[in-house]
């Protein structure tokens, strides 16, 4: 499965003082991923490939909000590359490798 979609750049709200950044993966797509087959992972973590501003690199997403999304972190090379903070939009392109 491949999603493309632009999303805003957070901060980790459990802890403010932290330099984890995240982007919301949408709830439809959300939703759509959480709805593959695949062995469950420690934390409902998904295997996942991002693409952000010509960097690529494989994580995991994770379930995150209240409201069903999965969260995606967005390291500092990619928010530096891509010359986004807090609060700005930047365009993801997601592949989900389990299942």
């Amino acid at each position: 499965m491949h999603f493309v979609f632009d999303a805003e750049l957070y901060r980790w709200a459990a802890r403010a003082d932290s330099s984890w950044y995240f982007v919301a993966v949408p709830r439809e797509f959300s939703d759509e991923i959480r709805q593959i087959p695949r062995v469950p992972r420690g934390f409902g973590a998904v295997r996942v490939e991002a693409e952000v501003a010509g960097l690529t690199w494989r994580t995991s997403i994770f379930p995150g909000e209240a409201d069903g999304a999965y969260s995606l972190p967005i390291k500092r090379a990619v928010r530096e590359r891509a010359a986004a903070g807090e609060g700005d939009a930047i365009r993801v392109a997601l592949t989900v490798l389990d299942g």
